[in-house]
């Protein structure tokens, strides 16, 4: 009887090589981060963060079940009430002119959009393994933010007045173009140009990536701090003198940029390092932050950048501005405490004037946006009492959580949560600036989840168990 022969195996087919390289899991975070100057030279990066969070939705769709950070459910709180308030889009405020036009729907819409969009990337950048995305190479991306911010700071000194019309704006139809919100993002500058200081011309304040000078200033604030941690502290010997040296070099457009808020926030950040340093023990580090700051100080001082500080402190420029607004918005709040009003309102009258509108002899009067003077103003007119009070008790929770965190990281991450609730006061907080405080929720609850895998409790606990799974989980 014949043999029959063994079949042969099947073997996959051959696919032909693809022509375009595969993208990593984790381009999204990358192109948000490297590719920033490029979307704001475009035009487009107010919405790049709800662009992003398509693809990065996606991602976590199919890696379920997807992590939250602790207190989470105080977030979903905050967006269900940024949903709900669109129900009060069409009331008038107290003391603010008639809601009218689409524009209240566009900009509540838009603000919707940016809190989902900046919360998948919160859960996007935690749900990352450490093999996908390490702790050190997320933190680098901030410090490579913090070059660009530095380089748009020098741009804006230089090139105070160079202004370009983004090429999104010539594929736009003219009844988008020209409304007055998509014509600001589509003009491009370096700088926004203001007489701040009494008897001197109008002074360059830097802006550049982003579209307002106190945007500049507080995400700059925000990025230095993961710049010394991923390049200085973490980084090696190369990336460390590189550190030191823009760190240096970012005090110059920092005094230049007249921020007093941004000022205050880095004294705050280096008096909540020193306490940290302190309480560890950690006196020769703490003795070289001493040393630092000190040599901050003779740079400002020796220099013209001295005679800046000075005047900057002793001329209020908005103060009178920021506090009518403020109290307009409490008296909002208090009309309206659950839900506020949808979104911004346009105030009758200034500080300057009762007049409906600026004037030639009042630059100042008329029609300023109640909530355009901080985050927390602008959640009170537009969430009420208790979307303030969620956005507040995220944070607040996470600084809590995470207090025993005594890493670079864990430190890094709980300052900018400080930070977040320092400039809520007096800087608008959507999109970039968001952004980098619910990425650094993300690396805080990343960092927590990785120290207890390496020192778990006991593994007849409840916490050994969750902890030994959350580690299996990132192999």
């Amino acid at each position: 009887m014949a043999s029959v022969p063994a079949p042969a195996p099947i073997r996959p087919p051959i696919r032909p090589p693809s022509l375009l390289p595969r993208l990593s899991r984790t381009w999204p975070l990358t192109a948000l981060f490297v590719l920033y100057p490029l979307w704001w030279a475009l035009g487009v990066s107010t919405f790049i963060f709800v662009i992003m969070a398509v693809p990065m939705a996606v991602q976590l769709y199919r890696r379920r079940p997807v992590r939250v950070p602790p207190g989470f459910g105080i977030w979903l709180v905050l967006l269900l009430w940024v949903l709900l308030s669109a129900l009060m889009l069409d009331l008038r405020a107290p003391n603010t002119l008639p809601p009218s036009g689409a524009g209240r729907y566009v900009g509540w819409a838009t603000w919707f959009a940016n809190y989902v969009g900046l919360t998948v990337v919160m859960l996007y950048v935690l749900n990352l393994g450490e093999r996908e995305m390490p702790q050190r190479r997320a933190v680098r991306l901030f410090g490579f933010m913090a070059v660009v911010v530095v380089i748009g700071g020098y741009l804006g000194w230089l090139l105070p007045n160079f202004s370009f019309v983004a090429p999104l704006r010539y594929l736009l139809p003219h009844s988008i173009a020209s409304d007055p919100y998509v014509a600001s993002l589509m003009d491009v500058r370096f700088a926004q140009v203001q007489q701040v200081l009494v008897g001197e011309a109008s002074s360059p304040r830097p802006s550049a990536p982003f579209e307002y000078t106190n945007s500049w200033g507080e995400n700059i604030a925000i990025l230095l701090i993961w710049l010394l941690v991923g390049w200085v502290i973490l980084g090696g010997p190369v990336r460390r003198v590189l550190g030191v040296a823009i760190a240096v070099a970012a005090v110059f457009p920092i005094v230049y940029s007249l921020n007093r808020g941004v000022w205050i926030g880095l004294g705050i950040a280096a008096a909540y390092v020193a306490v940290r340093l302190a309480l560890r023990g950690r006196m020769v580090v703490l003795g070289g932050l001493a040393l630092a700051i000190g040599m901050v100080g003779i740079l400002i001082i020796a220099t013209p950048l001295g005679r800046t500080f000075d005047e900057r402190l002793q001329n209020g420029h908005s103060d009178d501005i920021r506090a009518t607004l403020s109290q307009g918005a409490i008296t909002a709040a208090n009309h309206s405490p659950v839900l506020g009003y949808g979104g911004n309102r346009a105030l009758i009258g200034s500080n300057r004037s009762i007049a409906i509108g600026k004037s030639d002899d009042c630059k100042q009067c008329g029609n300023r946006k109640l909530g355009s003077n901080g985050q927390l103003w602008a959640l009170l007119i537009g969430q009420g009492y208790v979307g303030a009070l969620c956005y507040n008790g995220f944070f607040l929770y996470g600084l809590w959580r995470y207090r025993r965190d005594h890493s670079a990281i864990g430190i890094a991450g709980s300052l900018v949560l400080i930070l977040m609730l320092f400039f809520q006061f007096t800087y608008g907080a959507m999109e970039a600036t968001l952004a980098y405080g619910l990425i650094s929720v993300a690396l805080l609850a990343r960092n927590d989840r990785l120290r207890r895998a390496v020192a778990p409790a006991p593994p007849g606990t409840v916490s050994g168990l969750r902890a030994r799974l959350e580690a299996a989980g990132e192999r």
